[in-house]
């Protein structure tokens, strides 16, 4: 006698969203991952962010099909009783069906051997320029070089992040921390888990770990409501203080993202050092000990501070490009408060991501996020592979009415400038007081 199907409903799972309890819906049964949260290769932020919603669309951006045959040992016997999958849900999956048929997921070319050697060569010209030339010039273009070298190795960390770049997963987690902890000083394990979070809760001004950078920056007034991060578990407080920093904040822009490698430094430590599980991390700290090793000892074979302070200045001004890109392609996009929803994983990628538009021998610049939006819906595909499916993108786009973002640089660069000026002077409206200080006050009032 077959077994009769139990059923659950949308608002039921729902309910089940929170540690201990946490149940997500792919395509249409229910399954418990309270305890695999644990393990899950991915963190436990992607799965707690999504609990209580369907997953399937999220599921099918981040998984290879091998994974689907892991899933019914978390089946919990429920199906959801109202599922439905919208057009666009649909359009999609099939996408990722037809690029999976077509190979373009193990289509990875020849370009990560060629950046291991670029790499290679890069920083041996660095360390050469330092120790074995004389005069401030050739300093002062070494530490260019190395900033430039940072680039590429966390081009390289973050494609091996999103998909096997190597023949093995030893390998692969070699380059990782090679790429990541060694060459550029930031952890790779915080890295893959502020960056999962991103992608899953894309433009979410509560739970997206790249748009909270309260007090120096935010991208919407909704921020002037303190509000709280559910990534660091902190309220992001709107004070006197923060309130000076973000009214100037359109004009100290680009000047704090000549330094923001600090922010990177200071958050790979708080993570190895917190509670917060983190996969290997005695190779982190490792790899994190040979970067300041190594680093600060190349910066002693300089002859004098000023040279000292000039070439580490221009590897960070110069790496503070990589760091622009990353505000250029969100910061001027939709966003919205809350968790994310499962049910419109396409609409929140597309909307909340912008295309920088390049020509093709410049691909390797931007290190694929020049498209996005297209790396965001299909996080697994090589970067290489990226312009030739953005057609197929930017037709399904059209079809379902949703707007595909796409600027310059320089436009890029204007919209970003425009959204941090308008937060600016909401800022600076007095009719929305908040405890000021005498040199706020000072700056702001006229008259």
């Amino acid at each position: 006698m077959a077994t009769q199907k139990r059923y659950i409903t949308a608002e039921e799972l729902k309910t089940h969203n929170k540690e201990g309890d946490l149940w997500i819906s792919i395509q249409g049964k229910v399954y418990d991952v309270s305890e695999w949260v644990k393990d899950h290769p991915g963190g436990d932020l992607p799965l707690i962010n999504l609990a209580g919603e369907d997953a399937t669309d999220a599921f099918v951006a981040y998984h290879p099909g091998t994974a689907w045959k892991f899933l019914d040992k978390f089946f919990n016997g429920f199906h959801l009783k109202d599922y439905s999958v919208s057009e666009i849900s649909k359009d999609y999956r099939k996408l990722v069906y037809e690029f999976t048929k077509m190979g373009l997921y193990d289509k990875k070319g020849h370009g990560v051997s060629i950046l291991l050697c670029l790499i290679a060569v890069m920083f041996a010209v660095s360390v050469y320029g330092v120790v074995f030339c004389d005069g401030a010039l050739p300093h002062f273009l070494s530490g260019a070089l190395m900033g430039f070298l940072w680039i590429q190795s966390g081009w390289l960390g973050h494609d091996s992040g999103h998909y096997q770049i190597m023949l093995t997963p030893n390998l692969n987690r070699f380059i990782q921390i090679l790429s990541g902890n060694c060459l550029a000083g930031i952890s790779i394990g915080w890295w893959k888990r502020n960056h999962n979070a991103h992608h899953i809760a894309c433009n979410s001004l509560d739970h997206d770990p790249d748009l909270q950078h309260m007090p120096f920056f935010a991208v919407s007034s909704k921020f002037f409501n303190s509000l709280t991060s559910h990534y660091y578990n902190r309220k992001m407080k709107f004070d006197s203080a923060s309130r000076f920093l973000i009214s100037n904040q359109h004009w100290v822009f680009y000047p704090f993202m000549s330094v923001a490698r600090l922010n990177l430094f200071g958050q790979s430590f708080m993570l190895l050092f917190s509670r917060t599980r983190v996969p290997h991390r005695g190779q982190e700290l490792l790899g994190l000990a040979v970067f300041w090793i190594w680093y600060p000892l190349l910066v002693s074979f300089l002859p004098n501070w000023y040279e000292r302070v000039m070439f580490v200045l221009a590897s960070f001004v110069v790496t503070s490009i990589q760091h622009l890109q990353f505000c250029l392609n969100h910061f001027s996009t939709s966003i919205y408060l809350g968790h994310p929803n499962g049910n419109d994983w396409f609409e929140k990628q597309t909307s909340g991501s912008l295309n920088i538009e390049c020509p093709s021998w410049m691909d390797w610049f931007h290190g694929g996020l020049q498209f996005q939006i297209e790396h965001h819906l299909f996080p697994r595909l090589p970067r290489n592979q990226l312009r030739q499916i953005s057609p197929f993108v930017k037709e399904l786009c059209k079809k379902h009415g949703l707007t595909y973002n796409c600027a310059s640089f320089w436009g890029a660069n204007a919209r970003t400038i425009r959204t941090l000026k308008t937060a600016a002077m909401e800022a600076r409206d007095l009719s929305n007081p908040v405890p000021k200080n005498l040199v706020w006050e000072a700056i702001n009032t006229h008259g």
